[in-house]
């Protein structure tokens, strides 16, 4: 083997190396991006899931609220109705 034969081999692998390290560091890049939207993105979703529930049991109290004074006006409309009857 000549010099020359040694220098392009050298060369090529230098080559080699870079066009496989170049991509592994992009990709490295993008996967510490994607781990970092992905952590944001859990909070969001844990934060929304206890305001959901908080809602849900607001929501609730104001069904058992309007409950309770739809019966009373039940009660109340019975009164009047058998009143009225008599």
């Amino acid at each position: 083997m000549n010099e020359w034969t040694v220098v392009t081999v050298i060369v090529t692998l230098a080559g080699l190396v870079a066009a496989i390290v170049r991509p592994l560091i992009g990709l490295n890049g993008t996967i510490t991006k994607l781990t970092a939207a992905v952590n944001v993105l859990e909070k969001n979703i844990s934060g929304l899931a206890a305001k959901n529930s908080e809602s849900h049991a607001k929501l609730w109290e104001k069904v058992e609220e309007h409950e309770d004074t739809l019966n009373c006006h039940e009660t109340r409309l019975t009164v009047i109705e058998n009143y009225a009857g008599k």
